[in-house]
């Protein structure tokens, strides 16, 4: 079993920075590729950003490329989302995801097996 707890949600103007965190727990097996997905009030939930673990390759969906930075600390068992530049169509609840398959491409829902509770995103005009 993998427990993800994200914090680092708040609330900040356009343009403004928040780093989200999602701590792991459990099979590290089951952890090889980890990412953030996000999901805004009526809309499907959307993955963000995606990183292969010890391999470090990522994926940016191309609303946040030059702004997002997903990175991992595997010695903290812990993921992060650097979010600069925020819009507020960047507004939304941010959920850790983890799965025991490796990343591949643009990520979907149904890759990841794990879920965190998620952590809420909002950016003010």
């Amino acid at each position: 079993q993998v427990r993800l707890v994200e914090s680092g949600g708040g609330s900040v103007q356009a343009g403004g920075s928040l780093k989200l965190s999602c701590e792991a727990s459990g099979d590290t097996r089951s952890r090889n590729c980890m990412g953030w997905f996000r999901q805004a009030p009526g809309q499907e939930r959307e993955g963000v950003a995606v990183i292969s673990r010890g391999i470090g390759i990522t994926y940016l969906t191309d609303s946040v490329k030059g702004r997002f930075i997903i990175s991992q600390d595997n010695a903290k068992n812990t993921l992060y989302l650097q979010m600069n530049s925020l819009k507020p169509e960047d507004t939304a609840m941010y959920y850790c995801a983890a799965d025991r398959s490796y990343c591949n491409g643009r990520p979907s829902v149904g890759d990841f097996g794990y879920w965190g509770q998620g952590t809420q995103v909002t950016v003010s005009s």
